[in-house]
């Protein structure tokens, strides 16, 4: 079988063709750092009637609707692939058709954001927010002294289907610092729509602006936020390839 290693970011994810049938324990398999391949998750891309299409796991092999850095490698990979001929495209995803533009630095479309409640959790406040997943976002003074896998893991376990879980600082109203906890893998040194998700809650509570660089662990990546979609750009790039 054959595969491609990719990252976003520090995001990192083992992309494989349409031939492999995907199954969670193949997920696993292929995810595990010390006896697999290592990853944070598995995409599938492939080329139907309807035009490309993405597929994500995560580590744990549980299916996940969206990835917004997963989306920024298989915007490259279809595009190098040449399972289309121009730069910008249309992915069919778990959440619907996204756009595209494929390059080193790969600009998706992300899911529509939606502000959902607030709520208190280990004496934090959160906000809900959906980027087609499930996110929780929690300011802190600094992210680098927050209980990033104490209070992420704990979230997650207690949130009915788990939850992604973000802790952000606002550096000024175009920058942000932020760490996360991604459902079904653990601590990431980055997560797509994760930071589109803090970057509409610093957006709602007035803090920034509509266009934001965010730095995660893994680098910074850039978010548009529009009034019906919001975008992400950044760093996708190989970084092997083999059979296994």
């Amino acid at each position: 079988m054959h595969f491609d290693k990719m990252e976003g970011l520090g995001n990192d994810f083992v992309v494989l063709d349409a031939s492999v049938e995907v199954t969670p324990e193949l997920v696993r398999r292929l995810s595990d750092r010390r006896r697999g391949i290592g990853a944070d998750g598995v995409l599938q891309v492939s080329l139907g009637e309807d035009g490309v299409r993405m597929g994500y796991w995560n580590a744990d092999g549980s299916k996940a609707e969206m990835c917004g850095n997963g989306l920024r490698c298989v915007a490259r990979y279809a595009f190098d692939r040449g399972l289309v001929d121009e730069k910008e495209f249309d992915v069919l995803t778990p959440t619907g058709r996204l756009r595209v533009e494929a390059g080193e630095y790969p600009r998706v479309e992300l899911s529509p954001i939606k502000l959902g409640d607030e709520f208190e959790f280990q004496d934090l406040k959160f906000w809900s927010v959906s980027v087609g997943n499930p996110h929780a976002v929690t300011l802190v003074a600094d992210p680098r002294l927050a209980r990033v896998r104490e209070i992420g893991a704990s979230l997650e376990q207690t949130t009915p289907g788990g939850v992604n879980v973000e802790f952000v600082q606002v550096i000024d109203n175009a920058h942000l610092d932020m760490r996360v906890w991604e459902r079904g893998v653990g601590e990431t040194l980055a997560c797509g729509s994760g930071m589109a998700a803090a970057a509409a809650v610093t957006r709602h509570l007035g803090l920034t602006s509509s266009e934001v660089a965010v730095a995660v662990p893994g680098g910074v990546g850039t978010v548009e936020l529009g009034e019906r979609s919001a975008w992400l750009r950044g760093p996708a790039r190989y970084v092997f390839a083999g059979e296994i």
